[in-house]
């Protein structure tokens, strides 16, 4: 009796909301798998409905055309951690570095060709990840705290809202779903983060946010407590 070694197919969820965008996208499928490697089956559907697919591990998202940018990204790292991201998107170097704080094991430029998408989720379902290498190695001297901006040393001087703000922030979660959760208007939010970028000497939420997620300003184990009053 012969035994079928035929790799299980990997199933990967799209999500482009332009009919031209998911056109494009489904080419990336139809090249044939190399020889013994599983063969990866698109999955289309609504974002809600990818996220509570438990057969569907990878997602390929087009900021281009899904709805909710890069909050998307975030509701995705929240709702599944262990989910992994391929995105595609503007070329801007910020944005790059925003995706991959937010989760994706991949970041390819609008223009990218359906071969290069391709080449980029077979290296991120091979556990690698894609991005350009002057990216990733100014995201590792962010996280390192090497940056050029001055950061100011543990147990700074801040507010209670500061540190609910800051906490949140490292949660991923949006200026919106921080109003939301402190229940505070967003331009308040907006000046907390503000606040915390003179305080840290970030330059944009992106230093402020790696350097959150190195909790030098978060003492391991501190819950700040909640506060109806604003500061």
């Amino acid at each position: 009796m012969s035994i079928d070694r035929t790799p299980q197919p990997i199933r990967i969820g799209v999500l482009a909301g332009e009919e031209i965008r998911l056109q494009g996208l489904t080419m990336i499928f139809e090249q044939a798998p190399p020889p013994d490697q599983p063969r990866l089956l698109p999955v289309f559907d609504t974002l809600e409905k990818l996220l509570s697919n438990p057969e569907v591990e990878y997602l390929v998202v087009d900021l281009n055309s899904a709805d909710g940018g890069f909050h998307t990204l975030e509701v995705v790292r929240r709702s599944r951690p262990a989910m992994r991201q391929i995105v595609i998107g503007p070329d801007d170097d910020d944005k790059v570095l925003e995706a991959i704080i937010a989760g994706a094991r991949a970041y390819l430029y609008s223009s990218a060709t359906p071969e290069t998408v391709r080449m980029a989720i077979d290296i991120v379902v091979s556990g690698s990840i894609w991005a350009p290498r002057r990216l990733l190695s100014r995201l590792i001297d962010e996280l390192l705290g090497i940056s050029g901006s001055k950061v100011i040393a543990p147990g700074a001087q801040l507010t209670d809202r500061e540190r609910q703000v800051l906490k949140l922030i490292l949660e991923a979660k949006s200026n919106r779903e921080i109003a939301e959760e402190l229940e505070i208007e967003e331009r308040t939010v907006k000046a907390h983060v503000g606040r915390l970028m003179r305080k840290t000497g970030a330059e944009n939420r992106i230093q402020l946010t790696t350097r959150a997620m190195n909790r030098s300003l978060l003492p391991e184990g501190q819950h700040p407590p909640r506060s109806a009053e604003e500061d």
